[in-house]
């Protein structure tokens, strides 16, 4: 046996166990590119046995690098955020089993919009969920407000209408008091008529 394996070496520069290894992620792809984030996707062989992933993230001609690791999962996305605008992007994937970890995927590449571009791209019929709930919340505080006005009207009117009635009630009294006093004000006729004349 030791043979053979020696002679496998010898010939083709590795043992016969490689098939063990995990391959790397297949169709990795960059999805939902922002100005400052993105989603990565990728494909795994049926049957590796795979418990997490290892996403690494570098800014073109720039050495530093993020790495993004997850295990005990099986998802097959991963989420890239804190990115510059107008900024070119690597991505490698690599797949972790419990024996390691995968070579790295293809690099893929990618760019970020300017933020100016993506305001521009956007047209003017296309409207996030996020506006929509916003548009709908000012709409519900604008009714409010309206109704609100509407009743403090009502309010006034209807006291305006109250009061005109107790004083349109009030007038006839008023004028019969005014006509009343006159009349008790005014010289009252003598029961003779004429000067009372003294006797001499």
């Amino acid at each position: 046996i030791w043979g053979i394996l020696g002679a496998w070496v010898l010939i083709f520069g590795c043992p016969p166990l490689s098939d063990t290894l995990l391959s790397a992620p297949l169709n990795v792809t960059i999805r939902e590119i922002e100005v400052n984030s993105a989603v990565v996707t990728w494909e795994i062989l049926e049957g590796d046995p795979v418990i997490g992933f290892a996403v690494t993230q570098q800014k073109k001609d720039v050495r530093m690098l993020r790495l993004i690791q997850e295990v005990n999962t099986t998802t097959r996305s991963c989420a890239l955020w804190d990115l510059d605008e107008d900024t070119e992007y690597i991505v490698h994937v690599q797949s972790i089993s419990m024996g390691g970890s995968s070579p790295p995927s293809e690099p893929v590449l990618f760019r970020t919009p300017k933020e100016s571009e993506k305001m521009a791209s956007k047209s003017p019929d296309e409207v996030t969920m996020e506006e929509v709930g916003q548009a709908a919340q000012l709409r519900a505080g604008e009714l409010i407000i309206i109704v609100v006005v509407l009743i403090m009207w009502a309010g006034v009117i209807a006291l305006f209408c109250r009061q005109y009635d107790i004083i349109k009630d009030n007038e006839p009294n008023n004028n019969k008091d005014k006509a009343k006093n006159s009349s008790e004000c005014s010289t009252p006729e003598h029961p003779q008529g004429g000067l009372l004349r003294s006797n001499v």
